[in-house]
């Protein structure tokens, strides 16, 4: 038969079980502390870590686009390397970078820039010029409709009868050849624009409208195919709603750089952290309120 314990003795049995018990649960709560305190240092060290790296290559952005060159230098506790080259140049399409809202314009380039932002024509020096003379337009991001909201282009191409700027600066023998196009045909015949040609392609993006392939031998161009004739292309975004991207296709040709393509990479001195960023700056233009100026080498008097 079982025997039943003293009262003492059942009492010291269930002190015993309380204490450990508690000390279970107080050890579970330090554990927890513990092992937050933990995450939390890790995270924070991290965020740290990575913050640094990604300075250290906003650093590197900066300091390519003052040098212009690749670069790669040390700072504080981290490093960058940064690479710098030629936005599409030796390419035969071009997808602008940025999407374009409705009145904005953006400028294509068919002549190089020299390091001074002057520009060249010198292919021997590493400075191309397009002499081709067929050009395909393509903008809309891919998918979009055709309706009221649907983006036409105004495109405008400069040009130098004498080829006498590249190089001097003096461009007072550039025309303009201006085209237009619109996907919705209800605002025709208000605004005349020519119909798009429908989609398109583009160095692998694909656009909802294009130009077609523009001969333009069709303008009355006269110094197609020498270097310095084609200048740049006014390419304006007009009724859309919202922002659209645009590209370029060329024949005959490839195009020269159409701004600078940066690739830096920060990396923390423990290597624990790396952030790349890739950044863009490509060559502008006049704006298009410069049309209606009058330009002289004379002085104007009214």
């Amino acid at each position: 038969m079982l025997k039943k314990l003293p009262n003492k003795l059942q009492e010291k049995g269930q002190a015993l079980l309380v204490v450990l018990l508690t000390m279970a649960v107080i050890l579970t709560v330090v554990l927890s502390v513990i092992s937050r305190s933990i995450t939390d240092i890790s995270t924070t060290t991290y965020s740290e870590e990575a913050l640094r790296a990604f300075s250290a290559a906003e650093a590197g952005v900066e300091k390519a686009l003052i040098v212009g060159t690749d670069v790669s230098e040390n700072v504080g506790d981290a490093s960058f390397i940064a690479d710098i080259s030629g936005l599409a140049e030796g390419s035969t399409g071009f997808n602008y970078p940025v999407d374009v809202n409705s009145g904005e314009s953006i400028y294509l380039w068919f002549v190089s820039h020299d390091p001074s932002g002057t520009l060249a024509c010198n292919p021997s020096g590493g400075l191309p010029c397009y002499t081709g003379s067929s050009l395909q337009f393509c903008w809309g991001r891919e998918g979009t409709g055709v309706d009221a909201n649907s983006p036409a282009v105004e495109i405008s191409v400069f040009y130098d009868t004498t080829q006498a700027g590249v190089g001097s600066g003096n461009f007072s023998t550039v025309k303009v050849a201006r085209t237009t196009f619109d996907p919705f045909a209800g605002r025709n015949p208000a605004n005349n624009f020519l119909a798009d040609q429908g989609s398109c392609t583009v160095s692998g993006t694909n656009y909802a409208f294009s130009s077609g392939f523009i001969n333009l031998a069709s303008f009355g161009i006269p110094c197609l195919g020498t270097r310095g004739c084609l200048l740049t292309a006014r390419v304006r975004t007009l009724y859309n709603n919202l922002a659209h991207p645009i590209g370029l296709n060329v024949n005959g040709g490839t195009l020269p750089s159409q701004g600078k393509y940066i690739e830096s990479t920060g990396t923390t001195t423990s290597q624990a952290s790396k952030r790349k960023i890739q950044a863009y700056r490509t060559y502008g233009g006049p704006p298009p309120i410069f049309d209606a100026a009058v330009f002289s080498e004379q002085s104007v008097s009214k």
